[in-house]
Order: C-alpha cells, then structure tokens, then sequence
C-alpha cells in the first residue's frame, strides 16, 4: 500500500514522485569493477538512454525492462564504467619487440663487453609488455552480464526512492498553492455576490439615461439587453467549477501514482476559468483576485511539471 502522509490542510497524500534525480551504485565480481550511474529530469514521457561500454549492447534490453517497471515518466540516462580488476588483467609478451631487443641486447654484449639484460628490464621496454584483449568464453561472459545486471539495481531503486522523496515534498508545496487558491476563490465568491446587484444599479441608470435620450425604445428590449448584462457579469459558474478542480486536484494527490499527465490538464482548466473570471469581471476587486488567482495557478502548474 502506498505510504500516505497529511499535509497543512490535513489533504492526504498519497506516494507521489518526482521526474528528477540522481543515484549511483558500484561493484566487483568476476575479475570486473562496475560504477553505474543513473540520473533522469523532466520529460513528457519515459525515454531512456544508455552509456555503455563496446560490446555490452546485450545489457540494453533488460535494463530498459528494469526501468521501465519502476519508472513512468521523465528521461533516464544510464551510465556504465568498468575496469578490470588487478590480477585479472590480460597481459602478454610481444615476441617479435623481445626478440628485437635481445639482439640488440647481444650486439652490445659482443662490442662493448656489457652485462645481459634483466627480466624485468627487458619487460620495463616500451612495446615488449602489452595489453592483451581479453577473451570470453559464453559461460564467463553470461556471469559478467547477469553480476552487471544485479550490480544496476541498487542504482535504479535509489533513484526511485530519491524521485519519491522530492516527490514527497513537492506535494506538499501542490498543497500549499491548492490551499492557495482556494482561499482566493472564497475570497472572489465575496466579491462577485455583490456584483449582479452592482450591475443592475449600473444599468438601471443607462435605463434611465437611454429612455431620455430615446425616448421610442422598447421596454421590452431595454429589458433584454439589461438581462444579457447581468448573465455576462454572473460569475457563479466559473466559481463552482474552480471549486470543483480543487476537489479533483486533491483527489489526485490522494491518489498518488503517475499523476503528473493529469495534474497537468486540470491545470489548464485551472488557468481557463481564471481566465474567464477576469474577462467577466466588471469589479476592480474582483479583477485584482482573478489576477491573483492567475499567478497561484501558474506558480501551481510550475511545480506540476516536475511530478511523475
């Protein structure tokens, strides 16, 4: 079951990650030493990318299985460092650079009466001792890859509890704008009670003015535009709707899970009756909330864009 935590506001929080993080893990066996190194950051989608050494293309398969089990979104890079390990390295003698050198070594013993070389001079020679490619039967190679994969996972599980505990934290800020929000809408629902009866004493004296300055003009239609009038400036709808996405925005954050696609969207909604709110308003106060309003919700979706 997904740990849940209480925020400010007491809104449960269910187990939400981030997209960003970082981890690494190192290892030993079978004459190798391995680093991984795991890292991703915000992304649309899963996309995984790989470093690998030459010829560990086998790995690229079930690695991107592994991943993709335990991460939804955001773009992972994984990183491979090997190196042998001492003892295990493959050396051998370049016989025609020895053979060079110990005639070389026998011309100067004959003209200049000299000592013959020792072992390990003659191996200090440049080109005498070289690296040897190493050669892997399946069996030793299969071993390799399997500790490799084993070796990954430490870094793949760190990266996800460090992506879950960022994630922790920015639901706790999500909350914090929700909490936000909803105040302003309260405080824009204040307002806009007031504004149908300031709209009606508005018009009531355009009435007035029109029926003196027209004095023909049909009561019928004095009344049909002074009732459009008032429909634009209610603003109820737009109310109830904000107060509707708040509702969802914490049903997602109770949920948990890969919630950031969703997140995103209502978001935008968010954003479409802030917008519809200012466009309505024909209060200075109202607009001012609406323009406050507006700034809560960017500052929202801001920090929606790191959630898985």
């Amino acid at each position: 079951m997904p740990t849940q935590v209480e925020a400010k506001s007491s809104t449960t929080i269910g187990t939400v990650a981030s997209m960003t993080g970082f981890a690494h893990a190192s290892g030993e066996a079978e004459g190798i030493a391995w680093v991984w190194e795991v890292k991703s950051v915000n992304s649309k989608s899963l996309d995984v990318r790989f470093r690998l050494p030459p010829g560990m293309d086998a790995l690229e398969s079930p690695l991107r299985a592994l991943i993709t089990d335990r991460l939804k979104r955001g773009s992972v890079t994984v990183s491979l460092q090997l190196a042998r390990l001492p003892g295990a390295s493959g050396l051998r003698v370049n016989r025609e650079a020895l053979e060079k050198v110990l005639a070389l070594g026998r011309e100067l013993k004959l003209e200049h009466d000299m000592a013959p070389p020792s072992i390990d001079g003659l191996l200090a020679v440049k080109g005498v001792l070289e690296s040897a490619e190493e050669e892997l039967d399946a069996a030793t190679r299969e071993r390799r890859e399997a500790a490799l994969l084993a070796g990954c996972h430490p870094a793949v599980e760190a990266l996800a509890a460090t992506r879950r505990g960022e994630g922790q934290r920015l639901a706790v800020v999500l909350v914090d704008r929700l909490d936000e929000i909803e105040a302003l809408v309260a405080t824009a629902e204040r307002s806009a009670a007031a504004q149908p009866d300031a709209a009606r004493a508005r018009l009531g004296n355009l009435v007035a003015l029109l029926r003196d300055a027209v004095p023909g003009i049909a009561e019928e239609r004095l009344a049909q535009e002074a009732a459009l009038l008032v429909a634009k400036a209610d603003v109820r709808e737009e109310m109830d709707r904000l107060t509707a996405h708040i509702a969802a925005a914490r049903e997602l954050l109770a949920e948990g899970g890969a919630i950031g696609r969703r997140f995103d969207f209502l978001c935008q909604e968010f954003n479409r009756e802030a917008n519809t709110l200012c466009s309505k308003s024909a209060d200075g106060d109202l607009t001012r909330i609406g323009l406050r309003l507006k700034a809560s919700i960017e500052q929202l979706r801001e920090q929606v864009q790191n959630i898985e």
